[in-house]
């Protein structure tokens, strides 16, 4: 169950965002390109504290299937240079700035503990408003585990320490998330031989 994932992942961010390195680290460069370690570690904080946010604000209407979120928003395809996503790592970076590793981890586990309640008492056809669109509560979830799972990763590496084992349910449902948008970005052929035909492999069928 989706839930149960985002729950067992946002677990697992929480505790690497408490590892003792994550001060010491926090101004130096990220895994990532333009990202601060700091500035990852907020990203990945948000992906926990912001869902608090999005899941007591009123309903969206007309949601929209999950893969849309995706294809339907421009950071997906327009590259680590582009305006949009130089903008959601220049608001990661300024929102370090202002806290510590501390304080950031303190937020997170505050944030899971009333997660715990609620995610597991939304009603199924609650619609998460997020602007132009809304997505089911529990496709908005499934979006929240891939940022997760992917960025607990980031980190990590970031910080030079062991990537923590990912949940079964939460790495199956990011490899089905991500297949999918590979799929639709470089099309399914590519992505069957990348499994498959290590001969016949394209050079990346990366989803993002």
């Amino acid at each position: 169950m989706i839930r149960d994932a985002f729950l067992d992942v946002a677990e697992i961010a929480a505790s690497l965002l408490r590892e003792p390195l994550m001060a010491e680290r926090w101004s130096t460069p990220s895994a990532l390109p333009d990202f601060s370690t700091g500035g990852l570690a907020r990203h990945l904080a948000n992906q926990v504290t912001h869902t608090v946010t999005f899941l007591a604000a009123e309903q969206g209407a007309s949601p929209i299937p999950v893969l849309e979120h995706f294809t339907g928003n421009a950071w997906v395809t327009s590259g680590v240079d582009s305006a949009d996503n130089v903008d959601i790592r220049r608001r990661s970076e300024q929102a370090a700035a202002s806290t510590t590793a501390t304080d950031l981890a303190a937020d997170v586990d505050a944030a899971l503990a009333e997660l715990r309640v609620t995610v597991p008492a939304q009603s199924a056809d609650h619609v998460v408003d997020l602007g132009d669109w809304g997505l089911q509560v529990d496709d908005f979830l499934l979006t929240r585990v891939m940022e997760l799972v992917v960025h607990v990763d980031d980190l990590a590496v970031s910080l030079g320490v062991p990537t923590p084992p990912i949940p079964p349910a939460a790495a199956e449902a990011t490899i089905h998330l991500l297949g999918s948008l590979a799929a639709w970005r470089h099309g399914s052929l590519k992505v069957i031989r990348a499994l498959a035909r290590h001969e016949r492999a394209p050079a990346s069928v990366a989803a993002l």
